[in-house]
């Protein structure tokens, strides 16, 4: 049965080779660590700063509007492109949150999360060798769908020197050529940054003068700290080049309920709508009515900011204690920061993939490596605490175990 299918198998997938790559990815590697590591020291307690999820459940208010609309026999229909209503609450939310006028019938279509979204706009946009434009380190999808068409990925690292915000200048004038998508993230998984306004100017402007569509992933645009991340579709000119992606995962604790919304750019919208009306059927109902009520109810936010500030605040000072180099957190709920070259124990760290799993294995500290541009590792402050007092006991005991060596830099 595997030799007939081995022979069918599409190229885009490794052809007669998939399923026989020996390659263990990283977080293939990471999950087996944190399985020795346990089993290595029973008993102890795994502190899992890696995984990129909201750790507590969406408020009790939306719960209930998704209880009494899933009672309703009415909402048991297919979706297809989405409910109105949602519509018109996501064209008020981008009106009031960012100051941007969107069409709610012409220049908004709902998506089953952004994950979905960011796979189907390559579909709107790239033809056999066209170039998608992506940040690393950074979310794939995008490149990897762009890969599957045809076309070809251009990574743009992000780097400490350039302010973690992609160099367009330096792209050769060839790639730009046959670029069609410009793949954007702020605030910035992994390294937490904000776009300034001026960047955003000038991205349109180079979307402009050659041709090339942006993408901006806008999943984190509510979870910054101190300072506003601009909506890219606030800059004049951007809604003629570009689409913005909002996700309800992160800023209302609704990961797993797949809700998000696609705006700005009338045909690229009608585009996605096309592609997306192929892919799926619409996400049920109830869920759009519940996301509905929480884009009209932004203050539900408001807690889980101040959460995510205060173990930003604490665990980002544990770290610079102990002498890293940690990336202000302004945004997300994430920590980015360079590994040690070393420590005075003896130990060397090539890279942070090696970092990464002597946390794991050592210090039962679980993260996420980027090896991307320069060697960082990520934490992230989701972590599962039952109240603040066990929020702080967590991270006293990051910084105890973490204290336990010195590290050379």
């Amino acid at each position: 049965m595997r030799d007939f299918m081995e022979n069918v198998i599409a190229e885009r997938l490794g052809g007669k080779m998939f399923g026989k790559d020996t390659k263990i990815y990283k977080f293939e590697k990471i999950k087996r660590a944190k399985r020795a590591a346990l089993e290595a020291n029973p008993g102890k307690e795994l502190i899992d700063l890696g995984v990129g999820e909201p750790d507590d459940m969406a408020d009790m208010s939306i719960v209930k509007v998704l209880q009494v609309e899933a009672e309703k026999k009415e909402n048991r229909f297919y979706a297809d492109n989405g409910i109105q209503e949602f519509k018109d609450a996501a064209a008020e939310y981008m009106k009031k949150r960012f100051g941007v006028d969107i069409d709610p019938v012409k220049e908004v279509n709902h998506a089953i999360g952004s994950k979905p979204a960011l796979a189907m706009l390559p579909f709107c946009l790239i033809n056999p060798g066209d170039i998608a434009l992506m940040t690393v380190p950074g979310y794939p999808v995008t490149g990897t769908i762009t890969k599957y068409l045809g076309g070809s990925v251009y990574n743009l690292p992000l780097t400490k020197e350039n302010n973690f915000l992609p160099d367009l200048d330096s792209i050769p004038e060839d790639v730009r050529k046959k670029a069609k998508i410009l793949y954007l993230n702020y605030p910035n998984n992994p390294t937490g940054v904000l776009a300034p306004k001026e960047f955003f100017e000038k991205v349109v402007k180079f979307a402009k003068e050659n041709n090339i569509t942006v993408i901006h992933d806008a999943a984190y645009i509510e979870l910054t700290y101190g300072e506003r991340q601009p909506s890219f579709l606030e800059i004049e000119g951007a809604k003629e080049v570009g689409v913005e992606i909002h996700s309800l995962s992160k800023s209302y604790n609704m990961t797993g309920w797949r809700m998000a919304f696609v705006c700005g750019n009338e045909l690229l919208v009608q585009a996605f709508a096309t592609v997306k009306d192929n892919n799926d059927s619409g996400q049920f109902i109830p869920i759009q009515k519940a996301a509905t009520y929480a884009l009209q109810h932004p203050e539900l936010i408001d807690n889980v900011r101040e959460k995510y500030q205060r173990r930003l605040q604490a665990l980002a000072k544990v770290l610079k204690d102990l002498g890293f180099y940690v990336n202000e957190p302004k945004g997300t709920f994430y920590l980015y920061f360079e590994i040690p070259k070393g420590t005075k124990s003896g130990k060397e760290f090539k890279n942070a993939e090696e970092f990464c799993d002597y946390l794991i294995r050592e210090k039962l500290i679980s993260s996420v490596p980027w090896d991307d541009a320069g060697h960082y590792l990520r934490f992230t402050v989701t972590f599962e605490a039952k109240n603040i007092d066990d929020e702080k006991r967590i991270i006293d005991e990051v910084a105890k175990r973490l204290s336990e060596e010195e590290y050379i830099f």
